[in-house]
């Protein structure tokens, strides 16, 4: 009976340990939930002044920013620009159109307009606009309608009381089979890119093999050519002796004709011939 209720008080303070240590999971996940939650709250939610900012800025890219550089560019655009220096654009556009504006801002926007009409064609009408803030600024995206196709832009204000024009894009929208158009041009440039590189590898790898022919024959040059000064050398050397030889005998000859002369008493060697020089040798 006690080791039945040993192993029951045991079993039944296992049990509440389990609990608290799942009440304390629990807990924490539960206040970890509240914290992503509230950081989310308060990243998503705008005060009113912010909320009023944001409508401003949308109306105002829809209504003004996206008809004036409409008629900026089909008044010249940059032609028309290149003659003024940013803080004359800034100025001019402030004092006309009461728009705070950064003036490099609109000479590079006008820029974008330029080049974004020539792929939508002329706008045939501006949709919907979307804003948020992102730090210092104010970004608004609004939804164009062209002529051959559609377009997003984008006007940048900053956050601030004056909200000027900071920035200002038309972006084409590029369909389905244009982004699977540029994305096979990628792959095959990148592939080729690798095929290229690999073939190159290959080719300086198959090169070592000629490179050791290449050095044996540029070495067998040289030892051709020591090879050949000894043989001419040692071909020359036999010539000298022979030389040396006969020179010798004909000396001797002289002499042996000269003493041959002075023994028979006669003035000159002229009238004998020396057959034959034997050696004789003598025994004591």
């Amino acid at each position: 009976m006690r080791n039945v209720k040993t192993v029951l008080t045991r079993s039944m303070v296992q049990s509440r340990k389990g609990d608290v240590k799942m009440k304390k999971c629990l807990a924490l996940i539960g206040m970890i939930t509240c914290i992503l939650g509230l950081s989310a709250c308060g990243g998503t939610t705008l005060t009113d002044y912010e909320q009023t900012k944001v409508d401003y800025a949308k109306q105002m890219a829809a209504e003004q920013i996206i008809p004036f550089f409409e008629s900026l560019v089909q008044s010249g655009g940059s032609a028309v620009l290149s003659d003024y220096t940013a803080e004359e654009v800034e100025y001019q556009i402030g004092s006309s159109y009461n728009m705070n504006v950064d003036g490099y801002a609109v000479i590079k926007g006008v820029s974008s307009f330029e080049s974004a009409y020539k792929e939508i064609g002329s706008i045939l009408s501006v949709g919907e606009a979307t804003a948020s803030i992102d730090g210092n600024q104010i970004i608004v995206l609004v939804q164009v309608d062209g002529e051959k196709k559609d377009a997003e832009a984008e006007i940048i204000f900053s956050n601030d009381m004056f909200m000027n024009l900071e920035s200002a894009a038309l972006n084409p929208s590029s369909s389905m089979g244009e982004l699977m158009e540029k994305a096979a041009l990628n792959t095959l440039i990148g592939m080729g890119t690798v095929f290229i590189v690999l073939i190159l590898i290959s080719g300086v790898i198959s090169a070592f093999k000629v490179i050791p022919v290449i050095q044996a024959k540029f070495t067998k040059k040289p030892q051709e050519e020591k090879k050949e000064a000894p043989a001419v050398q040692a071909s020359a050397a036999p010539a000298v002796e022979e030389a040396a030889e006969e020179a010798d005998d004909l000396e001797l000859v002289a002499v042996i004709a000269a003493a041959i002369a002075a023994s028979e008493g006669a003035a000159s060697a002229d009238g004998f011939v020396v057959r034959s020089i034997r050696k004789v040798n003598r025994r004591r």
